[in-house]
């Protein structure tokens, strides 16, 4: 029903079996005019270029988002060419006037957990991080909690849905209300949720930072990530960039750095807008496909579920069922199947040479599902594993 609409994508390599949605999406045909729109819009405004799009581009990708959110404030939404640039902005704001404590799990993404390691490693004494292991998942919700209220901390940081596993927090709310200090930085990695796991931020949204961006299922390619802000928040990030003073740069200068009163004070510089123009595209084609975040889940679902039958139907001995993380009785997780596998390393490059495109992190193997995918795709699919 869908794949007309990423035809440019499709046709290009029209053997190649594209199963690793959840890491790199393949773009809709909308966003190739999208991008060329940008072109022609900045040839039209020339160097009135930026008072369009901040009047114009960033509000429309702003509603967008506080829609599929759940949110009340969309002016707090600053967008980014990368989550780590928000990631750097966030440790920049702690007080690094005494010992800083960091709690996380052992389960985040690169842009958190390598400059987390690399802070640990130069100030070991003065930089500590506490992480909580994923598994078992079961009782994994219930131990973080047990060590978000064991000892204060400045900085809590999580995913919503775990990049290495497909693993989904199913309470933020109740996690969120668990930390005890309003001083704690509160922070959502919900890159692997965004638009794929319907979410509601509205009654934590006074309280948490949440990043993601549009290279996962937002399907607008890279280059347009996104914070929301809590309203309140009255932080001035040490890594900061002159957009974050935007309304006041035609005054007179200030003996002190000013920021924005809304999210733009987490922002950065100059940044490349052609994302967000791709971004409002692949937004305005879900609303003209009245597909939500929830319609979109369930179809993502019955693929996954639909390989998952096949597999017990026809066993796979290079993928079992055994291998599957979270194992199979957990039902909910993210738009991926994750496989935990010795030989990762040779199946991903087994898979690569009969032009299955997937991905693999560490011993795991992703495999993820999207809207130009069907039941004969995942068929075709089965028909090249049994030749590994």
């Amino acid at each position: 029903m869908y794949q007309s609409h990423y035809s440019r994508f499709l046709c290009a390599a029209p053997n190649r079996l594209h199963f690793a949605a959840h890491s790199h999406h393949l773009w809709l045909d909308v966003t190739r005019e999208a991008h060329l729109q940008y072109w022609d819009d900045s040839a039209k405004y020339a160097d009135k270029k930026w008072a369009y799009i901040f009047s114009t581009v960033i509000p429309e990708a702003q509603r967008h988002i506080s829609a599929i959110l759940d949110l009340s404030h969309p002016e707090q939404i600053v967008f980014a060419p990368n989550t780590h640039e928000f990631v750097a902005r966030l440790f920049s704001s702690l007080d690094w006037s005494k010992p800083v404590k960091i709690l996380t799990t052992d389960s985040e993404f690169y842009s958190f957990s390598r400059q987390a390691m690399r802070l640990q490693e130069a100030m070991p004494t003065y930089f500590s991080v506490h992480r909580v292991p994923a598994e078992p998942f079961e009782s994994f919700e219930a131990r973080f909690r047990e060590a978000i209220v064991r000892e204060r901390y400045d900085m809590i940081f999580f995913s919503h849905v775990f990049f290495n596993s497909g693993f989904v927090i199913s309470d933020l709310d109740s996690l969120v209300a668990s930390v005890p200090s309003p001083e704690t930085l509160v922070v959502i990695d919900g890159y692997h949720g965004f638009c794929a796991i319907p979410t509601s931020l509205r009654r934590i949204e006074s309280r948490v930072f949440y990043l993601s961006g549009g290279y996962k299922y937002a399907q607008s390619g890279e280059g347009v990530c996104f914070l929301v802000v809590p309203q309140s928040c009255a932080l001035r990030p040490i890594f900061t960039g002159w957009f974050a003073e935007l309304a006041t740069l035609a005054e007179s200068p200030s003996h002190e750095v000013t920021y924005q009163h809304d999210g733009l004070r987490f922002a950065g510089a100059t940044f490349d807008p052609s994302g967000l123009y791709r971004f409002n595209a692949a937004m305005r084609w879900f609303a003209a496909q009245r597909l939500s975040v929830e319609r979109i889940h369930s179809y993502v679902v019955r693929l996954q579920e639909y390989f998952l039958q096949r597999l017990e139907q026809e066993p796979i001995r290079a993928l079992p069922l055994s291998a599957l993380r979270p194992p199979r009785h957990l039902t909910l997780r993210g738009h991926f199947l994750t496989f935990e596998l010795d030989n990762a390393i040779e199946l991903e490059k087994q898979l690569l040479e009969r032009d299955v495109y997937i991905d693999r992190r560490a011993n795991r193997l992703r495999f993820g599902f999207g809207l130009y995918h069907t039941e004969a795709e995942v068929d075709a699919l089965i028909e090249r594993l049994l030749t590994l």
